[in-house]
């Protein structure tokens, strides 16, 4: 049997697809990686137009990052959290350079998701008898039981009625799709004051998470005044504010962290993907100073085998010190604006293209079926795992070697932080040809 037929049968065989039904999983089986691209068995080149889940930041084969993880492996390779090794401290005083200048102390885990879990904790602890936490329905923060307790999108519902109690959602900056039925700027940010009067009506309530750019749920990025009325409405009512920058974290929108766009210092920041550009797991729960010393003389509560695993430690100043040797933020913010012209150019010639938004190298392309904006698929849709167009249109751009992310009625345009023009025109072109299917069906 040839070599790629026996690789893909023993993945589909035994091992699970997430997220979809294993019936017609057929995975391209990927060797190697350089740069903004990626290679299959076969020798086939596709452009990493979406860095996967939006996590490559770095791209791939970055030898330093590689050296420094290498260099940790043959020095020490694990030690229980409870004791010292330099590359903690390496590690931390690396993200102290980077991370808003309130963000004192950190927890590092191994994703996203155990980044939430512990930020859940955090705040339950310090507001106890307080534990409601706030969170957006268009959201997604990880699928574990806290943080899947947390998301809004479809995937929760999966897991229903068995989740966390003590969540309480509000509507999103949904602009393109007010959720209140109102226009920017004349709707005087109604989905952020609407969050005072859920504090008000409600009792208990302990903390409020939103990921400052919305993420696989469509990047939706909020209007300018959205993320400063949001902090202020959370500080005039004792509640603490989590950032979850997974995804807009480490130079996605041009700055370090996407809260640094509106001048706003959470009291926790999660983050994971970027922070070791994938190259090993990484999750870190970043807290300010109060709250670390509220730790002082009260148990934290948390903790687990992996915390500070000294070889994903080992990528974090790596990575870091990659993003200053480069310059990479004033390249992704030239980068963010040529793509940003591209996508807009994509808009004026697909009656079926409703929104592009975006901003650095994280952008959307939102496709609709009619004058009404009416979106293709929806959540239900991917709930029940129904085939939908744009899972196609990304199957065909894959297969002219682009490789993109969508949602049900978008596309996730986020390449590597280090894309050039070229991989930008490669991409777009490419999906100029396969949207012109989705005008085809458009009807007015």
């Amino acid at each position: 049997m040839d070599e790629d037929v026996l690789t893909k049968n023993l993945i589909k065989q035994h091992t699970f697809r997430t997220w979809g039904k294993q019936k017609n999983w057929d995975p391209l089986v990927i060797k190697e990686g350089k740069g903004a691209y990626f290679y299959d068995s076969k020798g086939n080149k596709y452009l990493d137009f979406s860095s996967q889940f939006i996590n490559v930041n770095l791209g791939y084969g970055n030898e330093n990052v590689i050296k420094a993880i290498e260099k940790q492996l043959e020095t020490l390779q694990y030690i229980n959290p409870s004791l010292g090794v330099s590359i903690r401290a390496e590690a931390s005083r690396a993200l102290l350079e980077v991370m808003p200048k309130n963000i004192t102390k950190f927890f590092f885990s191994t994703s996203g998701t155990e980044a939430n879990e512990a930020a859940i904790k955090i705040i339950r602890l310090i507001k106890r008898p307080s534990f409601k936490i706030l969170s957006r329905y268009r959201s997604y923060h990880g699928s574990t039981e806290g943080s899947i307790s947390l998301t809004g999108d479809y995937r929760r519902w999966f897991v229903e009625p068995n989740i966390m109690p003590g969540v309480v959602r509000f509507p999103e900056p949904y602009c393109f799709r007010c959720p209140l039925k109102l226009k920017y700027p004349d709707c005087g940010i109604a989905c952020a004051n609407y969050v005072d009067y859920i504090i008000k009506q409600e009792k208990h309530v302990a903390g409020i998470i939103v990921e400052p750019i919305t993420g696989t749920n469509g990047v939706i990025v909020p209007p300018k005044e959205y993320m400063p009325l949001l902090r202020k409405i959370a500080m005039e009512n004792d509640v603490l504010f989590i950032a979850d920058e997974v995804m807009t974290g480490w130079g996605r929108v041009g700055e370090w962290f996407a809260v640094n766009l509106w001048g706003v210092e959470p009291d926790i920041l999660t983050t994971a993907k970027g922070a070791s550009a994938s190259y090993v797991p990484i999750g870190i729960t970043g807290v300010s100073k109060e709250i670390g010393d509220f730790f002082e003389d009260n148990v934290f509560a948390h903790g687990h085998t992996f915390e500070a695993h000294p070889v994903s430690l080992a990528a974090i100043p790596a990575v870091i010190s990659e993003y200053k040797r480069v310059n990479l933020l004033p390249h992704v913010r030239e980068m963010g604006k040529y793509l940003g012209k591209r996508l807009n150019e994509l808009k004026e010639r697909h009656i079926s293209i409703g929104d592009v938004r975006g901003v650095g190298l994280f952008w959307a392309v939102e496709l609709v079926k009619d004058g009404k904006n009416t979106p293709f698929a929806d959540y239900n849709d991917k709930y029940e795992g129904k085939p939908i167009l744009l899972d196609l249109l990304a199957k065909k751009a894959l297969e002219s070697g682009v490789f993109v992310y969508n949602g049900p009625s978008w596309f996730i345009i986020a390449p590597p932080l280090v894309v050039e023009k070229e991989d930008i025109d490669k991409g777009v072109e490419a999906l100029d040809k396969v949207i012109r299917e989705a005008d085809n069906q458009y009807r007015n």
